[in-house]
Parts: structure tokens; sequence; C-alpha cells
């Protein structure tokens, strides 16, 4: 049985701290759970994302990560991760992720008013 990548991994300098093979949000809200188990310093963090659209960089930059990359970012994504402050590189730019989640958050800009819609699209509130 082959084993899944990760979609998301966390590391602190070389060392992995977290990952996860789920799919779409999902492994940043497992994220931000871990972290309130195993409290990190987020500022020596890099966060690395398959797909970083706009709703992945608003609970990215929610947990302030020394940096974040994307294997593909949108750029929603970067217009945002610019207005935040918070550095990131990336594999692979597109206009937008298809994803309805991209276009639900198109003109939100706060990112607790994104938290609040995601969470309750993921049925975490």
């Amino acid at each position: 049985m082959l084993e899944k990548s990760p979609t998301l991994i966390v590391y602190k300098e070389q060392d992995i701290v977290f990952q996860s093979d789920g799919k779409w949000l999902y492994p940043l809200f497992s994220l931000e759970v871990f972290l309130q188990e195993h409290p990190i310093d987020m500022n020596s963090v890099c966060i690395h994302d398959k797909v970083v659209g706009k709703a992945a960089a608003m609970l990215i930059a929610r947990l302030q990560p020394k940096r974040v990359h994307g294997v593909i970012m949108s750029e929603l994504a970067v217009n945002f991760l610019n207005q935040f402050g918070l550095p990131y590189s990336y594999d692979q730019l597109v206009e937008q992720v298809q994803c309805k989640t991209e276009s639900l958050l198109l003109d939100v800009d706060d990112i607790n008013e994104a938290y609040d819609i995601l969470c309750k699209r993921a049925g975490r509130c």
C-alpha cells in the first residue's frame, strides 16, 4: 500500500515538527490544535503547504510563522501575504485556486472574519 505524501509540513530550522496528509484546509486546523497542545515559537517556523490559496494564506497568517512556502500559490494569496507582511515563496504561481473557498473569500481581508467563515465551513465551530 502506498503511503500518502504530506500536504502540509511545518519546519523549525531543518526539523519537521508537524505534518499532515489531509485535504483542503483540514491540515491547518489540525496544526492549530497541535500548537495548542505543543506550543512552538512561531517566529522560527516555516510552513510548507501543497496549495496556498487566499483561505490557506489567511489561516497561516493567523499562526504568524516566520515564512510560508507553497508548491502552488494563488495571486490572491500573494496579495494577502504582501498586505499582511508575511514572507513567502512558491514553486508555481496561479491566478486563482479552483476552489469555492477562494471565491468565497474574494472580498474578505480580515483574518478573524475569514477564520469564522472557514471554521464553520470545516465543521470546527
